[in-house]
């Protein structure tokens, strides 16, 4: 259902005052070709009645002809701020950014938080924006996961459907997503509500299956077969499947790099207003899949870069795939069996 601009603002004027923005200070929002008019609108309109300066900047899109599809994630490192000094010093003279455009995976995205502002990224449609509108209590869950997962050493993940994957943990830091950008330097999508960190460089093992109805991201697809990978020393070393197997390992081939294949971030998803149903109701173009990201329970592994933990992989290819119904257990201590987060996972 539509949303009205007054919904939108309301929802706007909410995440602003999680954000701490104050009068005086300065917002940069950054746009796209695809970045929805409501949602710039509103959020223009927002940073006025907070009493901050706004500058919007739109940029061009880049990379058509290297992308496999217009899924703003579908090719990573690249992005309409690269060789773009002017813009990037804008961005780095705000005290927040609101970016509509997309910046995941950039040295220049990297380059504007260690300046210390702020970037909140919202690029789903404003009905989902809406409904998941972040709260305080999705931030003390979240980092109540967050130091929970910061001390593991390991995760162990098993399913029903066969998964069985080893990770250690401790090379990298670990990272929560709450919806909101409350200190400076943060970084955050809205919506979200998960942790996550990477696995240790050539340390992860195992076999991950994605089972019938497990979803596939930048695809935005559901499973219709089983895809088993065989993960050996960081990597996946094997695909087995059928035709969702196959396509897979086109779009992976398709760029040209081995690093595709290593495994990325790990954790589980912490929002109820989150939906692993919702993908089903919007067109790919719609969405970006924050919904497949964040829905309670989900293990949510990725393959290809690190660079946003610091590593040095900067394949543009990046996976987030979503698994249902798993056991995630970090140093022995289970924090969510069979798709439901335990208390010890909050």
């Amino acid at each position: 259902m539509a949303v009205s601009d007054f919904q939108m603002l309301q929802a706007w004027k909410a995440v602003l005052h999680l954000s701490q923005l104050q009068t005086g200070q300065s917002v940069t929002i950054l746009s796209g070709g695809h970045t929805h008019p409501q949602t710039l609108r509103t959020a223009s309109l927002a940073v006025q009645e907070a009493g901050a300066t706004v500058t919007h900047i739109e940029l061009p899109p880049i990379n058509a002809e290297k992308s496999l599809s217009r899924d703003p994630f579908g090719y990573l490192g690249e992005t309409p701020l690269s060789g773009n000094p002017p813009a990037i010093a804008a961005l780095m003279a705000s005290d927040l950014v609101l970016d509509l455009m997309g910046l995941l995976f950039s040295p220049e995205q990297l380059q504007v938080l260690q300046s210390g502002t702020k970037i909140l990224l919202a690029m789903e449609p404003p009905e989902i924006l809406v409904r998941t509108i972040p709260t305080l209590h999705d931030r003390q869950r979240v980092l109540a996961a967050t130091d929970r997962l910061r001390r593991a050493k390991t995760m162990h993940v098993t399913s029903k459907a066969g998964t069985s994957a080893t990770f250690e943990l401790g090379e990298y830091p670990t990272f929560s997503e709450y919806g909101f950008v409350d200190e400076p330097g943060r970084w955050d999508n809205w919506p979200s509500g998960f942790v996550f960190t990477f696995a240790n460089e050539g340390r992860s093992s195992g076999t991950l299956v994605l089972d019938k109805g497990d979803i596939l991201l930048p695809q935005k697809t559901y499973m219709t077969d089983r895809v088993v990978m065989h993960v050996q020393d960081g990597y996946v070393r094997q695909i087995e499947g059928g035709v969702d197997a196959e396509m897979l390992l086109e779009f992976m081939n398709g760029f040209n790099d081995p690093e595709a294949f290593a495994m990325s971030h790990v954790g589980w998803g912490l929002q109820p207003r989150c939906h692993w149903s919702t993908l089903s109701l919007y067109d790919r173009e719609q969405t970006i899949g924050m919904d497949a990201r964040a829905y309670e329970g989900n293990f949510l592994f990725s393959l290809g870069p690190n660079s946003e933990a610091g590593g040095t992989r900067t394949t543009p290819c990046h996976l987030d795939i979503p698994l249902r119904n798993c056991t995630v257990a970090i140093d022995g201590e289970v924090v969510v069996r069979d798709g439901k987060v335990l208390e010890a996972g909050t």
